[in-house]
This record gives C-alpha cells, sequence and structure tokens, in this order.
C-alpha cells in the first residue's frame, strides 16, 4: 500500500469518525426529557431539524425545553400565570402559543402534532381547573 492510499484510508476512517461523534452528540441531545406529560415536536419542522423543543407539563407548570449545542434554553411558567394556550394548525403539524398573565413574550412551540397540541391545551385546563377549583392543594 503506498503512501498515499494509507493516508487516504486514515482520512476516511477520521472522518467517518467524526461524523458518527457528531451524530451520537446530536441524537443525545434531541432525547426525551423525563417526565409524564411531555412533548415532543418533530425534527422535519422549522427550527427543530437538529434539536426538537419539548413541552412539559405538570400540575403546578408548563416548561418549554430547547436543547442547543452546548447548554440549553429553558422556559418555565408556574400554572397560575399561564393566560391562555391558542393551537394553529397547519397542514402538517400544529404551533402551540402560551401566554402569561405577567406580560412577557408568550411561549411559542413550533411543529407539534395536532393530537400533542390539543392534549397539551387540555392538560394546562385540566390542571389549572384543580388549581383554582374547589380542593385547592396550593395553599
Amino acid at each position: 500500500m503506498s503512501d498515499t492510499s494509507a493516508l487516504l484510508v486514515w482520512v476516511i476512517g477520521g472522518g467517518a469518525l467524526v461524523v458518527a461523534a457528531l451524530g451520537v452528540w446530536i441524537w443525545a441531545r434531541g432525547r426525551r426529557i423525563a417526565g409524564e406529560h411531555v412533548f415532543r415536536a418533530s425534527r422535519w419542522s422549522r427550527g427543530n431539524h437538529l434539536f426538537p423543543t419539548q413541552v412539559a407539563i405538570a400540575a403546578q407548570s408548563v416548561v418549554h425545553y430547547t436543547p442547543q449545542w452546548f447548554g440549553m434554553r429553558e422556559q418555565s411558567i408556574h400554572m397560575a400565570h399561564v393566560a391562555s394556550v391558542e393551537i394553529d394548525t397547519n397542514l402538517f403539524f400544529s404551533n402551540v402559543v402560551i401566554e402569561t398573565s405577567g406580560g412577557s413574550e408568550p411561549v411559542q412551540c413550533h411543529g407539534h402534532r395536532k393530537r400533542d397540541a390539543v392534549e397539551m391545551k387540555r392538560l394546562i385546563n385540566q390542571f389549572q381547573s384543580d388549581y383554582y377549583g374547589p380542593n385547592r392543594k396550593h395553599v
């Protein structure tokens, strides 16, 4: 084997290794976060190709989680501060806009399936009803 052939094998092998490591990194950053009610956007939607955004809904809060190359962006809203939930259904995916009562910018989640968007709205309404209902546990 000549020196150029050996160099070519090392370059191709190193490139394949870098591509594999990059693939593992992207996969690891896009894993589903822990929680019972977690909704992950499709990788085929706008802004979610590498790192799909996720929304976790719990009895006390809504968390919008977006992974990045290094670190993450996480926005949390207490259930008492959710003013409205709007669903905008397009041809393939739905966008969910969660407005707060504090006057800050609304949380915008792009690329969810329609049934996930409807379930997100239902859960938020249910948890708000439980929060403000007759059996208030948050006092």
